[in-house]
């Protein structure tokens, strides 16, 4: 029989005859040093045969070796206890049918995004006893974006807060009790800790629900395209920090002007007037808004584009059209060039503005050639059939459809220059107005990145289960969006420094949840042991800055 040299000890054993010999020995496997149980015996036609299993690993430091729970209980109940170390608790078989082994490395991260941007002290502060369902909540959905009716299953086999049941009564139950206050207060503190000074991008999306008992469930332009009632949210996120800093809700009816307002008008109650530079895209823009805004309001400050259905916008392009395409107007903004350049103008005669007015030749050329294309391919179908496409409206649009006695086909087909032209008038065009950025360049810059706040609300929709409200009480529903508000937040964060570690390189943020989950945690008789970090789990913590779990 061959016996490793490394051997620490040898026992004789005897099997109906047969003698084996067991041994235990030491073996290096990379940088650790692991214990082995070896058998080596005869089988009953007298070949030599050994098996060998892993019982423990041996302490760098005390060269003690530290046995597996499974090990010692075996090795007791064949009253042949082993040594253990002082530092290596004992435990029974009871106490090992007892244990239990749940994920813990995502939920692990997760708490430590939390406590480090300081979101976990504001729950504590602001939710009272519920911070810590809400919190679980939030992870739950930034894990598996499934509805809330399997948090009960999660939280089987996940290392949680100390919640307790967590069933869909439960999670019912607790979406009633949040108050308006304790949201409230939950926004006011949010806002005091994200004091950076930063633009804030506003925004407005729906949720649908089939609930008839929501009461800010309406009727109103659905951006899903879905035939369903609606809630309206709308939120304002930071653009350089790109986290969610605010977020409200209203009558799925009202429309995206009206809540402007009452949006503001909120956020300085929650802040105590912290100054906000709000960017708008084009559904917020309306003529007598930016009037009153300037007129009223002239401590608001905000950046909107102009609708070109107003004169105001018209004028702009018609007076730099001859004159923006230069080199000395060429603004570069992460590698794409367009043409821009400011002017002071008088705002309908109620206060000058920054005008902002861009040209964008590379768009302007794909418009026509896309519209081109169109109207060439329009005219081929008409050709071909030109008694039925003389009945639709958008082929009349483009062409004038007629009937002659000199065509062969019966009918004369020729394109309305004039209307193409006047759809490619203001194409790859774009004015900006502001009452507080007064370069062209910088007001591009903070426009086009506004788009953190659409990227947030697909994550809101799509990732964490928002994109259909499954409650049936308006607070429920509130409750619902202030849940996945939090776990945007996390979400974000987590994208942030995905994107500026690399890690998208390597994997997608599935896989990095993933991969975190692998990590367990064994707790038996209250004692709960890690399982060994790999690599990808070490590199991930390292990413984020957060310590290694003992």
């Amino acid at each position: 029989m061959t016996i490793p040299e490394n051997v620490v000890k040898i026992i004789l054993t005897t099997d109906e005859g047969l003698c084996a010999m067991a041994y235990i020995f030491e073996q290096s496997v990379g940088k650790y040093r692991y214990v082995y149980e070896g058998t080596s015996y005869r089988d009953k036609n007298g070949n030599p045969r050994n098996t060998r299993i892993r019982i423990g690993k041996v302490d760098p430091i005390t060269k003690e070796h530290v046995y597996t729970p499974e090990y010692i209980a075996r090795m007791e109940q064949t009253d042949t206890p082993v040594a253990v170390p002082t530092t290596q608790k004992r435990f029974s078989i009871e106490d090992i049918k007892k244990s239990t082994v749940k994920d813990f490395g995502c939920l692990y991260l997760l708490r430590s995004i939390a406590e480090a941007s300081g979101l976990m002290g504001v729950l504590q502060e602001s939710l009272d006893k519920a911070w810590q369902e809400v919190f679980m909540l939030a992870s739950f959905l930034v894990v598996t974006g499934d509805p809330f009716v399997y948090c009960e299953d999660w939280l089987n086999s996940t290392e949680s807060l100390p919640v307790g049941n967590m069933s869909s009564q439960r999670v019912s139950e607790l979406l009633k009790s949040i108050s308006v206050d304790s949201r409230d207060r939950f926004y006011s503190a949010w806002c005091n800790i994200r004091s950076e000074r930063e633009y804030l991008a506003l925004d407005i999306t729906s949720s649908s629900s089939y609930s008839e008992l929501i009461e800010d469930v309406e009727w109103g332009y659905n951006r899903d395209d879905e035939n369903l009632p609606q809630i309206n949210i709308c939120m304002l996120m930071g653009l350089d920090s790109m986290l969610p800093i605010y977020q409200t809700t209203y009558s799925g009816s009202i429309g995206d002007v009206s809540t402007l307002d009452t949006t503001f008008h909120e956020f300085d109650a929650i802040t105590g007037g912290k100054p906000i530079l709000a960017v708008m895209d084009k559904g917020f823009f309306k003529k007598s808004r930016v009037t009153a805004l300037l007129d009223e309001r002239k401590d608001r400050k905000f950046i909107v584009p102009v609708s070109f259905s107003t004169s105001f916008a018209k004028n702009q392009v018609v007076s730099e059209r001859k004159d923006i395409d230069c080199v000395e107007n060429t603004i570069v903004i992460n590698g794409e060039s367009t043409r821009g350049i400011t002017k002071i103008r008088s705002w309908y005669g109620v206060a000058d503005v920054y005008t902002h007015i861009y040209y964008n030749a590379k768009k302007a050329s794909a418009s026509r050639e896309k519209i081109f294309a169109k109207v060439a391919s329009l005219r081929d179908e008409a050709e071909t059939d030109p008694t039925k496409s003389a009945q639709s409206e958008e082929y009349r649009k483009y062409l004038n459809i007629r009937k002659s006695a000199k065509s062969d086909s019966g009918y004369t087909i020729t394109i309305r220059d004039t209307v193409i032209e006047d759809e490619l008038k203001h194409c790859g065009w774009l004015v900006l107005v502001s009452n507080d950025i007064s370069c062209a360049k910088e007001a591009l810059r903070i426009y086009r990145a506004k788009d953190v706040v659409e990227k947030g609300f697909m994550r809101l929709k799509k990732d964490l289960d928002l994109g259909r409200l499954r409650v049936h009480s308006n607070e429920s529903a509130k409750n619902k969006i202030f849940v996945g508000f939090i776990a945007l937040i996390i979400l974000s964060k987590l994208h942030i420094v995905m994107a500026n570690a690399g890690l998208y390189k390597k994997m997608t943020m599935q896989q990095l949840i993933r991969t975190l989950s692998k990590l367990r945690i064994h707790t038996i008789a209250g004692e709960r042991i890690t399982m060994p970090i790999t690599k990808s789990q070490k590199d991930i913590f390292d990413a984020f800055g957060v310590t290694h779990p003992a």
